[in-house]
């Protein structure tokens, strides 16, 4: 989940946070990110099968793992199909107090530390973006090479002329 999933929720929180792509180029990265979703929020659907939990009977980490990643997508607009075992399974999650907190904490934090402004900050030069390690994979595999490069040109970052 965080190898794989997480840098598609990564890319698109680029896209509409950092407004790091826009117009056709960001459109060819959602179009992507959705693709891509579907297909993980298959192979979950698949891995949850007709078990109440991804551990079975029981909440564990198996339903850790995938919580944070799924409430990612699902607020990107790339929740699982209504009515479905793993639908279901993402109101379960959710309601569980521990997770409740900690979203509730996650969305306190992100209305507090000025995130709607945050491309504006980047523009300015006040906030820096660094790409990493299979985020960076992400964006380049799934055709925002453009992307990680105006960045770094932005953030004056120079390489040696045989990188290109």
């Amino acid at each position: 989940m965080d190898t794989h999933f997480e840098p598609i929720n990564w890319g698109l929180s680029e896209l509409r946070w950092f407004k790091r792509a826009e117009g056709e180029q960001a459109q060819a990265l959602e179009s992507a990110a959705a693709r891509q979703t579907a297909g993980f929020i298959a192979w979950l659907e698949r891995q949850l099968a007709d078990r109440e939990w991804f551990n079975g009977e029981a909440f564990g980490w198996g339903d850790l793992a995938v919580v944070p990643f799924l409430n990612g997508a699902a607020g990107h607009g790339h929740g699982p199909p209504e009515a479905s075992g793993l639908a279901d399974w993402l109101v379960r999650a959710n309601a569980r107090p521990s997770v409740a907190e900690t979203v509730a904490e996650i969305a306190a934090m992100a209305r507090s530390s000025g995130m709607a402004n945050v491309a504006e900050l980047v523009e300015k030069g006040l906030f820096k973006r660094e790409y990493r390690d299979h985020r960076l994979e992400w964006m380049i595999k799934s055709g925002g090479v453009e992307v990680v490069l105006k960045g770094l040109e932005r953030d004056n970052i120079r390489f040696s002329p045989d990188f290109r």
